[in-house]
């Protein structure tokens, strides 16, 4: 018994010890580039937590990295263009939440893991889509991003393929993304739920966040903003690829 025991906490003590890796990680390159919680943190969330609760992780950390780093952004804002897109994503998160807690594991690893890839192998390349410009193309990025958000954990990369239609400048972006990661993970946790996590994993990922905020901003002056969001991209097409394949080996 003591034994078992000990392999058990042995085997928590390990799963705290990722937990905090890929939260820290995420933090790091969110606070790095402005984007890439989600993306990078979601799939090794998934894989490691479930694909409920990692979800709902992701778009806890997200929105609380969203709300902290919007309080010196906020004049930017554009409220014109952030009305129709928070409020499409408003309408489509209880559809993507549906969707999380009816499909089957496998089945949802791979349809988050195929998001994920499709959705950085867009940004990559940047997508020109005609029906993504003006306030038409606001509500279908916006519903799109909440069904993912609350879906996949991931609803940034609509909004990244908005922005770049719009010919939104970064100065211009990062402020508007951080407003729509409150908004739409506001809805997300709302309609999910919190994670199901033990009061030291929740310490494990508050100090892991708050480490990934310091990391990033020290590597934000040392490292160029393109090479790291390449950096960010490349991680999570990694991770998305992986989810989607090891959802499809368990179908």
């Amino acid at each position: 018994m003591t034994a078992d025991l000990g392999t058990q906490g042995g085997g928590r003590v390990g799963t705290d010890v990722l937990l905090a890796g890929i939260v820290l990680l995420g933090s790091s390159v969110q606070w790095l580039t402005g984007m890439g919680f989600a993306l990078v943190a979601v799939p090794a969330l998934v894989l490691l937590l479930g694909p409920v609760n990692g979800v709902v992780l992701a778009n806890c950390a997200a929105g609380a990295i969203s709300v902290v780093g919007l309080a010196g952004g906020w004049r930017r804002v554009r409220a014109a263009a952030m009305v129709p897109l928070c409020l499409a994503a408003a309408c489509t998160v209880p559809a993507g939440a549906w969707l999380t807690r009816h499909l089957p594991p496998p089945v949802l690893l791979s349809v988050m893991g195929a998001l994920v890839t499709v959705a950085v192998l867009l940004v990559m390349r940047g997508a020109r889509v005609t029906a993504l410009r003006g306030t038409k193309g606001a509500v279908a990025a916006g519903a799109v991003g909440g069904f993912m958000n609350s879906a996949a954990g991931v609803g940034g990369p609509p909004i990244s393929l908005y922005a770049l239609n719009a010919g939104w400048t970064v100065r211009e972006f990062v402020p508007n993304a951080q407003f729509y990661g409150v908004v739409v993970n506001a809805f997300s946790v709302a309609a999910n739920g919190a994670p199901r996590l033990a009061g030291e994993q929740w310490a494990a990922v508050a100090c892991a966040m708050t480490a990934g905020a310091l990391i990033g901003r020290s590597l934000a002056e040392r490292i160029p903003e393109k090479r790291a969001r390449l950096l960010v991209l490349l991680l999570a097409l990694t991770g998305g690829a992986t989810a989607l394949g090891k959802g499809l080996w368990g179908l």
